[in-house]
C-alpha cells in the first residue's frame, strides 16, 4: 500500500518533502514551556516511516495549513496519523476530519472519538453513562464555580490538554486553600476549565489496546512504580515525572511491564478498559489509564487514542513497552496498527509489499 504519515513535528524542521516535491512549512520557534509536548519528535516521526517502509511506500505529510491540498492531490491509500494538533479542543480532530472530507481511509479513531478523548469532562460523562468506573468529578470553569466541600485529597486538570499538560506536582490538592490556587492557575495558564477530580489513592497502570472488535487485545499491563520519584512528591503521574525528572540519559525506574498483578485484578482491568475503548468508540489503538480506588478496584483516569510512541526503550514509552512485552518489535508494532485499520478497512496491501518511498527523511 502507499501510505502517508500524518504528523506534528516538535524541534528542529524535518527534512521532508510534501507530494508536490516542496519542504513543509517550518516548526514554531522555541516553544514555551509545555506548549509543543503533545508533538512528535524527528526520531520518532523517523522511527514510525521506516517500520511502515519494510511493507509500503510512504509520504511524510506535515500536519500544516498545506495538509489539505497535500492530501487532495496524492490520494494514499492509508494515512497513518499521528498528529495532534495545536489550537483549540478539535486539535486531535482536525486531521481525521479533513481526511473523512476527502473520503481517506486513516489509523486510528474518528474525529468525534478524538475529540471527546481530550476533553476529560465529556470522557467522564460518557463512562458514567454506560457505567465503566471512574472517579467523581466537577468542572469548574471559574473560581465561583469551585464547590464548597469536595473530598480531599483531589486531582486538579486542565479539561483540554494531554501528555500530564498542567498535571504538575501541585495538581494533588489536600484543603481547599491549595484547590483554589491549583483551578486558579489552571484557568489563567491554560485559557480552559478546570477538571476537579476524587484521587484515587491505590496503584496506577496504563494500558494498551490493539485492534477491534473480536480481535481488540490488551497487551501486558504497564505499572507506575512512585517509590522511584524523588523524595516528598506527590504520588502522581505528573509532568515533572514524565517530561522533567525522566530523561533519555538517566530514566527513571518507575515502570513494571508486565505489572505484577492478581489473575483476578488483571481480568478486571482488562474489561474495565476494554469497556471504556468500546463506550467512547475507539479503533485500532488506545492507551488507557487506570487507578485503583481504596477498596483495591481499577476505575478509568482517561483514554489517550492517540499514544505516545517514543521509539528507544530508555526513552520509558509506555505503549512501546507494553508491546515489547507482549513479543512485539516497535516495527512490528507500528505495522500491527496499519494492519488492525486496513484490516477494519477491507483494504489490502499490494502483493509482497513495496519498499519505494517519497519524502525522504
Amino acid at each position: 500500500m502507499h501510505i502517508a504519515l500524518s504528523f506534528n513535528l516538535k524541534g528542529e524542521s524535518a527534512l521532508v518533502q510534501d507530494a508536490a516535491g516542496e519542504p513543509p512549512s517550518e516548526p514554531p520557534d522555541s516553544p514555551p514551556d509545555d506548549l509543543y509536548a503533545e508533538w512528535d519528535d524527528i526520531h520518532t516521526i523517523t522511527a514510525v516511516a521506516e517500520a511502515l517502509r519494510t511493507r509500503h511506500r510512504v509520504t511524510l505529510v506535515e500536519a500544516d495549513l498545506n495538509a489539505f491540498e497535500t492530501y487532495r492531490v496524492l490520494r494514499p491509500d492509508l494515512v497513518f496519523n499521528i498528529a495532534e494538533g495545536l489550537h483549540g479542543a478539535s486539535r486531535e480532530a482536525q486531521i481525521p476530519a479533513l481526511l473523512d472530507m476527502l473520503d481517506l481511509p486513516y489509523t486510528g479513531s474518528d474525529p468525534l472519538t478524538l475529540g471527546l478523548c481530550l476533553d476529560k469532562r465529556r470522557t467522564k460523562e460518557i463512562l458514567t453513562h454506560h457505567r465503566v468506573a471512574t472517579p467523581r468529578f466537577v468542572v469548574a470553569s471559574s473560581l465561583n464555580e469551585i464547590p464548597a466541600r469536595f473530598t480531599y485529597p483531589a486531582m486538579v486538570k486542565p479539561i483540554l490538554e494531554g501528555s500530564s499538560k498542567g498535571v504538575t506536582d501541585k495538581a494533588l490538592v489536600r484543603n481547599r486553600r491549595e484547590l483554589v490556587r491549583q483551578v486558579r492557575w489552571v484557568l489563567e495558564t491554560y485559557r480552559q476549565p478546570a477538571l476537579i477530580e476524587e484521587f484515587l489513592p491505590g496503584r496506577e497502570f496504563t494500558v494498551a489496546l490493539l485492534g477491534n472488535g473480536a480481535d481488540l487485545r490488551v497487551l501486558p499491563i504497564v505499572e507506575i512504580n512512585f517509590d522511584s520519584l524523588p523524595a516528598g512528591v506527590n504520588p502522581i503521574y505528573s509532568y515533572e515525572a514524565k517530561w522533567l525528572w525522566d530523561q533519555e540519559h538517566d530514566p527513571l525506574q518507575i515502570f513494571a511491564c508486565p505489572a505484577p498483578l492478581e489473575p483476578l485484578l488483571r481480568r478486571r482491568i482488562e474489561e474495565l478498559c476494554k469497556r471504556a475503548f468500546n463506550a467512547l468508540g475507539c479503533r485500532d489503538w488506545c492507551r488507557i489509564d487506570v487507578r485503583l480506588d481504596g477498596r483495591g478496584l481499577p476505575q478509568v483516569i482517561e483514554l489517550n487514542p492517540l499514544p505516545g510512541i517514543l521509539p528507544r526503550p530508555e526513552q520509558n514509552s509506555c505503549f512501546p513497552k507494553a508491546a515489547r512485552a507482549a513479543g512485539l518489535s516497535y516495527e512490528e508494532l507500528i505495522l500491527a496498527v496499519a494492519d488492525a485499520a486496513a484490516g477494519r478497512l477491507n483494504l489490502h496491501a499490494e502483493p509482497g509489499g513495496c519498499r519505494e518511498s517519497r519524502g525522504l527523511l
